[in-house]
This record gives C-alpha cells, structure tokens and sequence, in this order.
C-alpha cells in the first residue's frame, strides 16, 4: 500500500466506509523502540544461557564458559560497563539533536553488531547464534534509519 492511503474498512452495522488514520513514527521513537528491542533479545538469550550445564558448572566454578576468564570484579564490571552503552542509547536516542544523534546511533549500533559476530566465532549452540542473528538486524537497523535520518533543507 502506498504512502498517503488508507484502508477502507466497512462497517456492517452502519455499511459506512471508515478510513483509519496513518501517522509517522518519529525517527528518534523509532531508534529508542530498535534500542529496546535489541536489549530485549540480548537479555533473553544471556537468561537461557543459564539453562546450559557448561555455563552452570562453570559459573559454580567462578568461570566464564568456554573460556580462560575468571567471573570477578574486572569481569561482572566490564560486562556492565558493556550494557550500559545501549541501555542508555534508548534515552540518548530521544534527547540528542540530530547531528550528534545520527552520528553516535550510527557508531554505536555497528560497534555492537561487531562484536556480537566476534562473540558467536566457535559457538555451535542454536539458540545463541540465532538469538545473536536476531539482535544484529535492529542494531542494523539503527545505523540505517539513522543513516538515512530525514532532512531538512534551510534557505541560505
């Protein structure tokens, strides 16, 4: 369907046509819903990680699965530090000007879908590369709505 049309909907009580009104979505509303998004798959998909034996047994352990990293302080800090960047990109996304906006949405979305590639090398669970599939498709789709951020020609 087209910009600028609308259903038409019959209303068999009536049998009057009603038209439903479209309206378009802020661009910094539709950046903060991908931000939350992303994080709501991120969260999922570290949640069902603690269903698996090799991350339990090595959790118990003061272990980072898979790997020679020792969950402590650094560790849990860092990971942290990790979330905290998109977590505040849902706000940043709604209160940056345009400029500053589109360049750190641009930066920061490519940032993380490099590294969640980085992160599925080597991994052969499912769920995990599918999850890690599914949080890079808003973070790409951040960089290209902000990217492609409507603009605005000023006289000069």
């Amino acid at each position: 369907m087209g910009q600028g049309t609308n259903p038409t909907d019959t209303s068999a009580s009536t049998g009057r046509s009603v038209q439903y009104h479209d309206t378009r979505v802020d661009v910094k509303l539709v950046l903060s819903a991908l931000w939350i998004a992303m994080l709501f798959v991120s969260a999922y998909v570290d949640i069902f990680a603690f269903f698996r034996k090799d991350v339990l047994r090595a959790g118990l352990d003061g272990k980072f699965a898979g790997t020679a990293l020792s969950v402590d302080q650094v560790f849990l800090s860092a990971g942290l530090i990790y979330i905290l960047l998109p977590s505040l990109m849902v706000v940043l996304s709604l209160i940056l000007k345009p400029h500053a906006n589109r360049i750190t949405n641009i930066a920061v979305s490519l940032f993380y879908a490099v590294t969640i590639v980085v992160s599925c090398v080597g991994e052969t669970w499912v769920y995990y590369l599918l999850g890690s599939a599914v949080e890079i498709v808003p973070l790409l789709a951040i960089a290209r709505t902000a990217w492609k951020w409507p603009r605005q020609h000023v006289a000069a």
